[in-house]
């Protein structure tokens, strides 16, 4: 059967949209996937993120963006340490800052980490954190002389830590790391990010390996 000339107009018509609608799909696509890469200035790992775990070529990358006083993050805690554990050798996994404003404690926890890294007890502090917030979490008080209890124990110079803690530098870092945060599309906590693509919320062990797993395949 012959086509008409408006048939074949229509057609090509069809066939144009198509190629257009085609190219848009994916460059909206290519837009989300580069800025949760950090198009927007924002780097999902800086050279100063704090890493838990190195592999020797960072071919996988994962970043954790926590809030000490967030329940769910105390909730995805023993996970994201079982990962740590087991994926110790063969992933680079770093965490960040991203303490919810509405949370009392939050900003001064995330200080108070900060200052103890200056110590080389980032990772006690961010496991005393999670190991007691259950004792000081959800309190509209300060709960600074507990922090300060949990830097004696862990053998702190008291007078470096109370100085790093109220260091305007250590707030800073902690702000930098919720701004770029916020850049990357982080609106809670905690938030995954694998390789640079944003996780969803809450993923259980068996889907973070399986996605771990797969990226290490590839």
């Amino acid at each position: 059967m012959k086509l008409t000339t408006n048939a074949k107009f229509s057609i090509a018509l069809v066939a144009v949209f198509a190629v257009v609608l085609g190219a848009l799909l994916l460059g909206n696509r290519s837009a989300t996937e580069t800025t949760n890469a950090g198009a927007s200035g924002a780097s999902v790992l800086r050279d100063d993120t704090h890493l838990l775990s190195t592999a020797p070529d960072n071919d996988v990358v994962l970043v954790e963006f926590l809030d000490f006083e967030c329940e769910a993050c105390l909730a995805m805690y023993p996970t994201m340490e079982r990962i740590r554990a087991e994926y110790a050798d063969r992933i680079t996994f770093g965490v960040r800052y991203f303490p919810i404003p509405s949370h009392t404690n939050s900003g001064l926890a995330a200080r108070v980490v900060e200052a103890s890294s200056r110590q080389g007890k980032f990772v006690e502090m961010y496991q005393r954190m999670y190991d007691t917030q259950t004792q000081w979490g959800e309190s509209s008080e300060s709960q600074e002389a507990v922090f300060r209890s949990f830097a004696q124990d862990l053998g702190l110079d008291m007078a470096a830590f109370d100085a790093d803690v109220n260091d305007p530098a250590v707030a800073e870092r902690v702000e930098q790391d919720f701004n770029e945060g916020i850049d990357l599309g982080v609106q809670g906590t905690p938030t995954l990010f694998l390789n640079g693509v944003q996780l969803p919320s809450m993923p259980t062990y068996d889907d973070l390996t399986a996605r771990i797993d797969a990226a290490l395949s590839q």
